[in-house]
């Protein structure tokens, strides 16, 4: 049986760092209504806290003049998906990228953890990037307590 979309959202930001904790609130009020627990409240803000951080630092290079969009679906089989998109830099090499400890970002002391930090917390990460054209990180994870 195919999953029915229950609800969706799309928003878009400037790549102002402020808007790091805006999209943390963004996205709890999103998926309060489904009863998640404490836990996947913390696990889903603080990957979409790393996706928005990463665009912010990484594909507009701290100006605050770049857009950011953030979509979530959520399905009547408790799946969200968010998916954080900008029209930065892009990324030259995903796979070195998603590495541990990779970062082209030293002088500013970057751990280079973002993206294994987003795959802790979520089920699924993918990413798709184009130099000079942006990326796309999609996060999936599934409730557990699933309200429809």
């Amino acid at each position: 049986m195919k999953e029915k979309i229950v609800n969706k959202l799309t928003v878009r930001f400037m790549s102002n760092s402020c808007n790091e904790g805006l999209s943390r609130i963004i996205i709890t009020g999103f998926i309060m209504p489904f009863d998640p627990t404490v836990e996947e409240v913390a696990d889903i803000k603080t990957a979409v806290s790393e996706a928005v951080t990463n665009c912010i630092v990484h594909a507009y290079k701290n100006r605050e003049d770049g857009v950011i969009e953030m979509k979530a679906t959520y399905t009547d089989s408790g799946k969200l998906t968010v998916v954080i998109k900008d029209k930065g830099c892009g990324i030259e090499n995903v796979e070195l990228a998603m590495q541990p400890l990779f970062t082209t970002d030293r002088e500013n002391e970057r751990s280079g953890m973002g993206f294994s930090i987003m795959q802790t917390f979520c089920d699924r990460l993918t990413v798709r990037s184009r130099v000079s054209e942006g990326t796309k990180v999609t996060l999936t994870k599934r409730l557990q307590n699933a309200k429809k």
